[in-house]
């Protein structure tokens, strides 16, 4: 395929599609296996207990965690490099072959130890394709769009994730409600991760189809120069870390929030179909949230919706708490656990917008990927624990809402310090 730059005619809908279409199932393969972990543990990590096999099959989703950085690290530098649409290929080819892999891996009964060392590598395999898809999937989407309307393609990046999560929470619930616990554990969550990977020849097609938006000469240069992103990121340290401390942030914040299902059933003790509900609304309003964050940024600039929709949720997050445990129900739970879900997704769009767009275009991929795969493993994959932990030892039901605090004020310091870098100023749309 031609560069984007050679096309005299681009459709950018159908492009964006393309990409988040791919980010999708790539976040819907990975979040399903945190669903089935109970069935994937007594069919790889048999044990002398239930626990201990859920712990086996826990530690096992942990190790995606531990490889997306090195992804994020190889997959961003090979997007900068070689270009864009090589480097999404790569990523969704890889997270493909691993889905399968876990889904037709014979049991531990079957094959024996080899069968959980098969999982762990897949599962390994699964960490590194994701950690080099979303650093190559933003900046190609930031590099499709017009200025005046980056924001708005950008967003569907993380709207793709809520809609990969509410997708895999609905394929769970309806497999586990209309199959028989023992077809359930046998084949049942096979055919949870058989359906993504149905959609992964589309997939790879659709992909294949992009144009390049990296120019063949700037990818040239790039990989001559091994040290280029080394020295260029440098240059860029400041803003580098501010996205550290947001996307820190905003990790914490969508991890918790996905932790709400079982803080509702474990430690406000509501229905698991109240709980389950919850989850879903939130999800909803996020996907809501994450567009609509994404127009205004386009409208209004980047720091205001950033830094605003970040203010209410400190101001509301511990009254919002409150609330929910002096009166778990209903509507304490949706109404109250939904508006912190939906004000919150606003300011992260805006800012995946600012952050690309003030990375140059042969560095913007690596360092992306980069800073993204290493916040989500330091503080995505720790958020829950800490979460359980603060409950365990304060015995406080509203300990969560003092790690969403400090999360919250750590990104809006970090937010108020970040460059305005929106292209089109309000009043020349």
């Amino acid at each position: 395929m031609p560069d984007i730059a050679s096309r005299e005619q681009f459709d950018v809908k159908r492009a964006a599609f393309a990409a988040t279409i791919g980010n999708m199932l790539e976040f819907y393969d990975f979040i399903t296996y945190s669903f089935f972990a109970t069935e994937i543990g007594r069919t790889f990590f048999p044990a002398h207990s239930e626990y201990g096999s859920l712990m086996l099959s826990l530690a096992t989703f942990g190790a995606g965690f531990l490889t997306r950085p090195i992804g994020g690290i190889v997959l961003g530098i090979f997007s900068d490099r070689v270009g864009r649409r090589p480097a999404m290929l790569l990523s969704f080819a890889l997270m493909g072959g691993a889905i399968l892999t876990i889904a037709l891996t014979p049991s531990y009964a079957a094959i024996g130890v080899v069968a959980p060392i098969i999982v762990i590598l897949a599962r390994m395999v699964q960490g590194f394709a994701l950690g080099g898809e979303v650093g190559p999937t933003t900046a190609y989407l930031i590099e499709i769009a017009a200025p005046r309307n980056r924001g708005l393609v950008v967003a569907w990046q993380p709207a793709s994730q809520e809609v990969a999560a509410t997708v895999g929470a609905l394929v769970g619930v309806i497999l586990s409600s209309t199959m028989a616990p023992d077809m359930l554990q046998a084949y049942g969550w096979r055919v949870a991760f058989l359906l993504g990977a149905v959609c992964l020849p589309f997939g790879i097609w659709m992909r294949r189809t992009l144009p390049e938006t990296v120019p063949h000469g700037e990818r040239a240069a790039a990989s001559v120069e091994s040290s280029s992103h080394v020295m260029l990121a440098r240059r860029h340290l400041r803003v580098i870390m501010l996205a550290v401390m947001i996307l820190a942030s905003g990790t914490i914040s969508t991890y918790v929030t996905q932790y709400m299902t079982t803080y509702a059933k474990n430690t406000l003790h509501v229905s698991p179909s109240l709980a389950f509900t919850v989850s879903l609304v939130s999800n909803a309003l996020q996907i809501i949230g994450a567009v609509l964050g994404g127009w205004l940024a386009d409208r209004l600039g980047r720091k205001p919706i950033m830094i605003w929709p970040q203010l209410v949720v400190l101001v509301l997050t511990y009254p919002a708490f409150l609330w929910i445990v002096r009166d778990p129900g209903a509507w304490s739970l949706l109404f109250g656990f939904g508006i912190l879900s939906f004000i919150g997704s606003l300011p992260f769009t805006a800012f995946y917008a600012a952050f690309t767009e003030a990375l140059p275009q042969n560095i913007r991929g690596g360092v992306f990927a980069t800073i993204y795969a290493v916040a989500i493993a330091t503080f995505g994959g720790t958020a829950q624990l800490v979460v359980t932990w603060l409950l365990h030892v304060t015995g406080d039901p509203l300990a969560p809402s003092w790690y969403l605090l400090f999360a919250a004020a750590v990104g809006i310091v970090a937010m108020s310090l970040m460059p305005e870098t929106a292209p089109v100023k309000v009043g020349e749309k």
